[in-house]
């Protein structure tokens, strides 16, 4: 499939030059997009995993090569448990000990645990070195790849060490997701399904109407659903950079799915799987909290994405002690997205009673 080149605007605060384009265009066509941005270093650090490497990696180090590029990969462990402090302080060694500048770029090749560790590397290396994200999952180019938050994982919690730091240039080639395992497509989607729920419309008519192209990987169905989340996650960044406001609807499902991470063990579930369970349980408590709440055709779309068995072994109370150590605690309050309707997200406590209700739902 040829991909027509589009671009996608992050408008971000002008006075720090720090907007930059979202590429929706083929994988070789990396290094002149680089230099079209300004970013010319005729050294690079490409991180990846092994997954992706075995795929793209050759791909893209000759694309750069042939650039006159010179070029330090280095790859790591597939799997969330390449977000740590070791693999941070492994990657910070053999970057510095190849000699870098502060013009050297990383390029980051991968899903979302390389985007959110490349990242960080790239955050910490001499202040703050270029960064390039290349997604190759659909999370990252729906959503973790847009928008800057970088970090690794800590004992006590995801994602609890990092930092906004934004990319020069995203490129998503959505060709690419057609070499993902079918469960990482399905658990991508569930970041799709998101976006339907807090707010695009276009989105949501998009699933509803054509869920069977969309499982399928037709290729008109999968450029449609990447340029609509790349749009989606645009607009919000662009309006609350860091998440003082509406970027916090962006975690909908999320509280209750890092609970579900934190307490099964990191890959025991995809992220997108536990989104998904977090996205019904989420779903349940708007319903308590909003008795309007039409139900019904949200479950109805939430449903659509399959899911493991296993949540019900799980004790609630595990999971609602694991919730405390959420980023979104507030004094000592578990902070939750709901909707008061579909595309109406909000932010708010809820009692106690009614989470547990919701954690109920899914051990049925």
């Amino acid at each position: 499939m040829q991909v027509p080149s589009s671009s996608i605007r992050v408008q971000l605060d002008q006075s720090r030059n720090a907007s930059y384009d979202v590429a929706i265009q083929p994988l070789d066509t990396l290094p002149a997009s680089m230099t079209g941005v300004g970013l010319v270093s005729n050294r690079v650090i490409l991180v990846t995993d092994e997954h992706v490497d075995a795929l793209y990696g050759d791909q893209v180090l000759s694309a750069l090569s042939a650039q006159g590029r010179e070029v330090l990969r280095l790859v790591i462990p597939a799997g969330e448990a390449s977000k740590s402090v070791d693999q941070l302080s492994r990657l910070q060694d053999a970057a510095l000990g190849w000699g870098i500048d502060r013009s050297t770029p990383v390029v980051a090749l991968g899903g979302g645990v390389v985007g959110d560790l490349a990242g960080f590397l790239a955050a910490t290396l001499l202040r703050g070195v270029p960064l390039v994200h290349v997604p190759t999952s659909l999370i990252a180019q729906a959503d973790s790849a847009i928008g800057g938050k970088t970090g690794i994982n800590h004992a006590t919690g995801k994602n609890l060490l990092g930092a906004f730091y934004q990319p020069r240039l995203v490129l998503s080639d959505p060709t690419v997701l057609q070499s993902l395992p079918y469960r990482e497509w399905t658990s991508g989607l569930a970041e799709v399904v998101k976006y339907a729920l807090i707010g695009s419309d276009a989105l949501f008519s998009l699933l509803t109407e054509r869920w069977d192209e969309v499982l399928n990987r037709e290729a008109d169905a999968v450029e449609d659903i990447v340029r609509l989340s790349t749009q989606a996650k645009a607009e919000i960044v662009a309006a609350d950079e860091r998440e003082a406001g509406i970027r916090a609807y962006l975690n909908f499902g999320h509280t209750f799915a890092h609970a579900i991470e934190r307490v099964a063990g990191y890959g025991t579930f995809t992220h997108g799987e536990a989104v998904a369970l977090g996205m019904r349980a989420a779903l349940h408590l708007s319903a308590q909290e909003s008795p309007g709440f039409d139900l019904t055709s949200a479950r109805a779309l939430v449903h659509h994405l399959p899911v493991p068995a296993g949540i019900e072994a799980y004790p609630i109370d595990r999971l609602m002690q694991a919730m405390q150590t959420d980023k979104k605690v507030k004094a000592g309050t578990v902070q939750f997205v709901l909707l008061h309707k579909i595309g109406a997200p909000y932010v708010a406590p809820a009692p106690d009673q009614a989470v547990r209700t919701a954690w109920h739902h899914l051990t049925q």
